[in-house]
C-alpha cells in the first residue's frame, strides 16, 4: 500500500486498522515508535523533531490514540520536553469506541527516579504518571513524587527490570503499550525480547553528525526476526511497520 495511493488518500479508518493492537490481549503488547534519517541518525541537533513530517506526526498521535499507556525513558522525556497527555490531544471518539480510558498515562522508566515533582510530566497532566524505578533510587525522590501524585513503582534493584515493569502495567489493566523511546529503553526492550512491533519512519534526510542510532545497549541473545506488516509513503518519506514473526 502506498500513501497516498493513486488518486486517493488513505482514510483514518484504514490507518487505525494498520496500526491497531491485536484484539483480546492477555499480556502487555509493546509497540515501539521511532523516526530515523536515511543514514541512521535518531535526531537532528539533539531532538527527534527535526526529522518529522506531517505523516509521521499523524502516526505518532495515532499511537497515543490507540494505547492504554505511553512508555518512555526519562532521558527522552527530559530532552523532548514531555508533558502528560491531555484530553484534547487524543481522539475521544476513537478511544471510547475502542473501550479505552479517556487519556493514557505516561509511564517513565528511570532507574534513579530522576523525574522531579515539578516536572510537566507530573504537574501538567490529566492523569497521574507512572514512574517505573528501582529500590536503589533515593527514597526521598520516590516519596516526593508519590506525594506529588505520581504512581511510583519499584521494579528492580539497580536497573529497572522491564518484565517487572510491564507486569506492573498489566496489573493496572494497561496492555496496549506505546513506547516512544529513547534508544536506551528500546535497546533494553530488544535485549529482553519484549518488542512486539516497530513503527519506523525513514525521513528523506542525510543527517550525519554524532547522533546515535534508534537502539543502543547490550546485545540480545539472538536477533529477533520481524516481518513487514505495512508500507506507507508520504512524499519522499517511508513509514514502515514490522511485527514479531
Amino acid at each position: 500500500m502506498l500513501w497516498p495511493p493513486p488518486a486517493a488518500e488513505i482514510t483514518d479508518t484504514e490507518l487505525e486498522r494498520l496500526y491497531d493492537y491485536p484484539p483480546d490481549l492477555d499480556r502487555p503488547w509493546v509497540q515501539v515508535n521511532f523516526i530515523s534519517s536515511l543514514d541512521g541518525a535518531v535526531s537532528v541537533a539533539g531532538r527527534s523533531g527535526g526529522l518529522g513530517n506531517p505523516a509521521d506526526k499523524k502516526v505518532f498521535a495515532l499511537g497515543r490514540d490507540l494505547a492504554d499507556v505511553v512508555l518512555v525513558g526519562a532521558g527522552t522525556a527530559l530532552v523532548e520536553g514531555y508533558q502528560g497527555v491531555r484530553a484534547g490531544e487524543v481522539r475521544r471518539e476513537r478511544r471510547a469506541r475502542l473501550g479505552l480510558a479517556e487519556v493514557p498515562p505516561i509511564a517513565v522508566v528511570t532507574a534513579r527516579c530522576s523525574i522531579t515533582p515539578d516536572s510537566p510530566l507530573v504537574s501538567t497532566t490529566s492523569v497521574p504518571p507512572i514512574v517505573l524505578t528501582t529500590s536503589a533510587a533515593p527514597v526521598e525522590r520516590r516519596e516526593a513524587l508519590a506525594e506529588a501524585g505520581a504512581d511510583v513503582v519499584v521494579a528492580g534493584e539497580e536497573e529497572v527490570d522491564l518484565r517487572r515493569a510491564l507486569k506492573a502495567l498489566d496489573d493496572r489493566g494497561l496492555r496496549r503499550v506505546d513506547c516512544e523511546g529513547g534508544p536506551v529503553l528500546f535497546g533494553a526492550l530488544i535485549a529482553a525480547d519484549l518488542v512486539d512491533a516497530l513503527c519506523i519512519t525513514f525521513a528523506p534526510l542525510l543527517a550525519a553528525g554524532d547522533a546515535g542510532r534508534i537502539a543502543t545497549g547490550p546485545l540480545p541473545d539472538a536477533p529477533r526476526d520481524m516481518e513487514l506488516a505495512s508500507v506507507l509513503r508520504y512524499e519522499s518519506a517511508l513509514l514502515l511497520r514490522y511485527r514479531r514473526t
